[in-house]
């Protein structure tokens, strides 16, 4: 199936995953890349990534994520000065506190609302949009937090749950389409988000995650996980008993 060298929008453009990402598309011959992001002035630092990877054109569009109302005028103005994109990079979230989240509903609701609600709404956009020009790549990112929910993490890893079971959905409506979604399920990843936080086994970095999803897009694959062997590994942790379950750290 390989990889569309059409326009590569990420959603996210201060993602160290989604840059990484398009970095590598950029090196197969994808010229344009857009990056969507809050405070998009302030990405000197991708952008000269992106050139130095092969990109001719890299843009920059305004984009809040938990600003559902200006959604559709985000996608327009990408539309508009990029033409359509061939792949969307969904890259933005949030891990949130957990501890606070259990005390305050407004902090639980607050990574609910940007790792699902969010991601719900733009993908609903997108999808309809693809389907439209009759062509075109989600990359959508999940997380092994959401395979079984831990209790010392499951604010996030409810919504990453969430996410998962929409795009898995959506994923089978597109069938057909000519728009395919690649779901990624990544175990920890060691970056900016989780800086100070212990890596739990089987840790990848930006890079590693990135080159899996465009190994997958090339090889036309629907999911992956990374590192690949997580797979078999949470299979075996769906039948731990639920009381050694619950004392499982982050």
């Amino acid at each position: 199936m390989g990889i569309d060298t059409g326009p590569v929008l990420v959603l996210g453009g201060r993602s160290e995953i989604g840059t990484a990402v398009a970095e590598r598309l950029a090196a197969r011959g994808c010229t344009t890349v857009v990056l969507a992001a809050r405070r998009a002035a302030d990405l000197d630092g991708q952008e000269a990534q992106l050139r130095r990877a092969g990109a001719a054109t890299v843009g920059r569009v305004e984009f809040d994520a938990d600003d559902l109302a200006r959604h559709a005028a985000v996608l327009d103005e990408v539309e508009a000065r990029f033409g359509t994109p061939a792949t969307v990079v969904v890259a933005f979230g949030i891990l949130g506190d957990q501890a606070a989240a259990e005390e305050d509903p407004a902090a639980a609701l607050a990574v609910v609302h940007t790792d699902y609600v969010a991601h719900v709404h733009l993908l609903t956009l997108l999808a309809a949009r693809l389907r439209a020009a009759g062509r075109g790549t989600l990359v959508v990112f999940s997380s092994v937090a959401g395979v079984r929910v831990r209790r010392a993490n499951y604010v996030y890893g409810s919504a990453k749950a969430g996410l998962d079971g929409f795009a898995s959905g959506l994923s089978d409506a597109l069938a057909g389409s000519g728009v395919r979604l690649l779901l990624v399920r990544p175990g920890f990843v060691v970056g900016r988000m989780t800086a100070g936080m212990p890596p739990a086994p089987f840790a990848s970095t930006p890079a590693q995650v990135a080159d899996a999803v465009v190994g997958a897009l090339t090889r036309g694959r629907g999911e992956v996980w990374v590192p690949a062997v997580l797979r078999p590994v949470f299979f075996l942790m769906r039948l731990l008993p639920r009381p050694v379950w619950r004392r499982l750290p982050r």
